[in-house]
């Protein structure tokens, strides 16, 4: 009874949001493993920011508290996609730590007779994980009427890992090309074996660096600048008000923002050597900065007082 009013949003989002949007919406969730249709989580997204919403403007008439504690409920969006995002990274990992045994067992299949597809079949029955998950729906996509070079390679883009797709596409051509494909797994499942193992490697190697940008993105600087702005209201208190004082406030939350994005960029850079990885990473630490920044600026000052 108490869900019906999420029930009744999602299918009146159901009839309004273009089914594309909603079909794409639904990838990125499944991607994330949640299984929840797409309409229902958003409906839920819009209960929880109005009543997030209606909760802290009672609270801000109750506890003078300032008018940007509203924004607080906006938060659950890139929660949510940050959260998607880690899911996808951690299904990636699996998959990629399962792929080189998955690779040998098909080869050692093929040797024994069976076809590329009564391999990939007979496999996909008795094997547990993402991996297995995926081949048994590209199994069912084969069955539906799919090309299987398409259905493959749709497979190998949702596994999400650029070493898997390279690899997959290696055996597509092998296959094609009327090599043996037994020998094309098994060569391929030691490149990746070596290849997984040098990227464990690389991170682990520049793990120190990561740390020092992340202190320094959601520890040092949001409190450097919480304490600039904690300045800046004594300032106003007594009288000394000036432009400057006014706008380092400002000042100091857009160069926070920028700060954190940029520290963003630099980890993806030194983790993954692609920069467009940062995204990720820039809205959690975004918001955690500022959260620590919003927390000294406003209760800085009195903890501060409390202590002398």
């Amino acid at each position: 009874m108490k869900f019906k009013i999420i029930n009744y949003l999602a299918v009146f989002l159901d009839n309004i949001v273009p089914e594309n949007y909603l079909s794409k919406f639904q990838d990125f969730l499944l991607s994330g493993a949640i299984f929840t249709e797409a309409s229902k989580v958003l409906a839920i997204l819009i209960i929880f920011i109005l009543s997030g919403e209606i909760i802290l403007t009672f609270a801000m008439a109750m506890l003078n508290l300032p008018v940007s504690v509203l924004i607080f409920p906006f938060f659950i969006l890139p929660g949510l996609f940050t959260y998607v995002v880690v899911m996808q990274e951690r299904r990636a990992q699996e998959i990629e730590k399962s792929a080189p045994d998955f690779l040998r067992q098909l080869s050692s299949m093929l040797q024994v007779g069976l076809s590329f597809e009564n391999a990939m079949e007979d496999m996909s029955q008795y094997g547990e994980g993402p991996l297995y998950d995926e081949m048994r729906r590209t199994i069912i996509e084969i069955r539906m009427g799919r090309n299987f070079d398409n259905a493959w390679r749709a497979m190998s883009k949702r596994l999400k890992s650029k070493e898997l797709e390279r690899i997959f596409d290696i055996i597509l051509d092998g296959r094609k090309s009327g090599s043996s494909i037994s020998n094309v797994l098994f060569d391929v499942s030691d490149d990746l074996r070596d290849l997984l193992a040098l990227k464990r490697e690389r991170k682990s190697a520049v793990m120190m660096s990561v740390m020092f940008l992340l202190i320094s993105a959601i520890v040092a600087t949001p409190f450097a600048i919480g304490m600039v702005s904690v300045y800046s209201g004594f300032m106003q208190s007594y009288g000394m008000e000036s432009e400057i004082i006014v706008m380092a406030q400002i000042a100091g939350e857009i160069y926070l923002i920028i700060h954190s994005i940029l520290v963003s960029f630099i980890i993806s850079l030194i983790m993954y050597g692609e920069i467009k990885k940062g995204i990720k990473f820039s809205l959690p630490l975004s918001i955690t900065s500022f959260a620590i920044f919003y927390f000294v600026s406003n209760f800085g000052g009195n903890l501060l007082m409390g202590g002398f």
